[in-house]
């Protein structure tokens, strides 16, 4: 017995889909090792460790990469290159916002005490 002509009902992966899906697994992996550190700064406003230089850096050679990126047919690094662009921009406003602006004190441990809620301040 012949088996019918045609596509096949279950879904098959050719070579030309490897590179789709290892971009995609791959921005999903940077945008997820990236994620704890947008957290972090924005919890803490803490960004005392971060160079100016380097975040005027990146987003100047995010900008320049851009024109590469957009000239490719849309695919998974248009969305890495998009979060790769306004995590570094927002980097850099949070940067400026905070560093040197609100210095923070650590009260020496004797001057610390028990607020109502038992914790200490």
């Amino acid at each position: 017995m012949a088996t019918p002509a045609g596509p096949s009902p279950f879904w098959t992966m050719n070579l030309n889909d490897f590179p789709v899906l290892a971009g995609t697994v791959s921005t999903l992996l940077f945008v997820m090792s990236y994620l704890p550190m947008l957290v972090k700064a924005f919890r803490t406003r803490d960004l005392e460790s971060y160079s100016l230089g380097n975040l005027l850096i990146a987003n100047i050679g995010n900008g320049v990469h851009s024109i590469y990126v957009f000239s490719l047919p849309m695919g998974p690094i248009w969305f890495l290159h998009g979060f790769y662009v306004v995590s570094t921009a927002v980097m850099l406003l949070w940067h400026r916002l905070y560093v040197g602006r609100h210095p923070r004190e650590e009260k020496p441990p004797e001057e610390r005490r028990e607020n109502a809620l038992g914790c200490w301040a």
